[in-house]
Formats: structure tokens, sequence, C-alpha cells
């Protein structure tokens, strides 16, 4: 992976009309790095990957992201709305959308990617079903495979394991290790902070503030301030 994939935030400051979501941010994620976002609820996690993805602009201050054209982000899964008329592997497909746009049909070698990835997070067996009929475990792991399609060189998470069963979760864990060995630079949201202390090396705890940043275990004390 190249040496471009990190990302600087430089006093990064996020508004909602007068409520301010993030507050003077400034710090980096180095390339390759593995990095769990915690905090409370209205913390500001969801904002900051949404301002590293460029979903949301911020009010002041910069960020900086060298791969943002091979950037994959991973919203909460109540973005996806289940009633749309989309085939699994249509579903997964859309994380090769750049190769073959609005116009052309997807390629032999884009659909040997997909069942791959469809294979990897366990779902090789049910690519045309509608994805109406998959639970929320399932679609989740629809969603990393499609990320996994993509060739990410930033991925952002918004709690990826959440409202999964316990054999999902680890999947899916299994494949964000993969992508730290592969040196892709992966931040993600998270609430399980056993979780974070035995497979992320890197914490961020957030206030609207930055309250800690840096290696795990001395970052997760600030949890309790």
């Amino acid at each position: 992976m190249e040496a471009d994939n990190h990302v600087l935030l430089h006093d990064v400051t996020v508004r909602y009309g007068r409520q301010i979501a993030l507050e003077a941010l400034s710090g980096e994620f180095a390339a390759g790095s593995l990095t769990a976002v915690v905090g409370a609820n209205g913390a500001g996690k969801s904002t900051l990957l949404a301002a590293i993805a460029g979903v949301v602009r911020p009010s002041t201050g910069m960020v900086a992201c060298p791969a943002r054209r091979r950037l994959a982000y991973l919203a909460q899964l109540a973005a996806i709305d289940q009633g749309y008329p989309l085939t699994l592997s249509e579903l997964i497909m859309l994380g090769g959308w750049r190769e073959f746009g609005a116009f052309r049909s997807p390629g032999a070698g884009l659909g040997a990617r997909m069942a791959t990835a469809a294979e990897t997070v366990g779902l090789a067996g049910r690519l045309s079903h509608p994805i109406n009929e998959f639970s929320v475990g399932e679609l989740q792991r629809a969603l990393f495979a499609r990320v996994i399609l993509q060739d990410a060189a930033v991925i952002l998470l918004d709690e990826p394991f959440a409202a999964v069963d316990a054999q999902t979760a680890t999947v899916l864990i299994d494949q964000v290790m993969r992508w730290h060995q592969e040196r892709r630079t992966v931040i993600a949201v998270l609430h399980d902070l056993d979780l974070v202390r035995t497979r992320f090396p890197s914490a961020l705890v957030l206030a609207c503030r930055c309250l800690a940043w840096g290696p795990t275990a001395a970052a997760l004390p600030a949890m309790a301030a």
C-alpha cells in the first residue's frame, strides 16, 4: 500500500447550525495505522469520519487525505435502505463503481473479484437474493465485501460491529485485521472497549474535542475523565 494513505487534521471544527459537533481537532492518522475512535454518544465520532470522507465540510480547519480517491466509507447500517430493489451481488458490485460507472456493465474480472469478496465474508451462495431477505449481520458482511472490492487505501468504519451476532463480528474483525496487515489505514468508531484494548493499537478519545490520541493503553484512561 502506498505511503500517502495518511490522514492529517489541522484545527478541524464542524458545526451543525449553532451546535459544535467537533472542535479544534488536530493530529494525524499515520499511513497503515489501525485506530479506534471512542467516546460518549454525541462526542463527534461519526462527524469526524464524515469530515474525513468529505461528506461534511469543516466550518474551520483542514482535512488532508491524499488518498481520498481511494477511500471507503462504511456508514452505520441504518443508512442502508433495504427496500431498494437490489440483489446482494449488485450491492457488493457497487464497490467497483469507479471501474464501470453509470453507462457500462461490470466486466468479468470485476465479477470474479466480487464473488471472491462475497466468499471471504461467507455469502458466496446467496448472491442472487434480494437484499431485503438478509439479516442485519448478513448485510454488514455484504458491506464489508463491498469495501474489499473497492481496494481502498483509507477505510472508515462507523460502528461496524453494532447489532451483529458473535460469529459475524469475528468474521468482520478478521477482515479488519487483514486490512491492517496490508498497510491500509483503518479508522473505526467503536463502543466495545474490550475489543479496542485487544485488537486496536491506537485510539482517539473524543468529547467534541480531543481528550487523548495515541497508543490505546495510554489513551483509553481519558474515557473516565
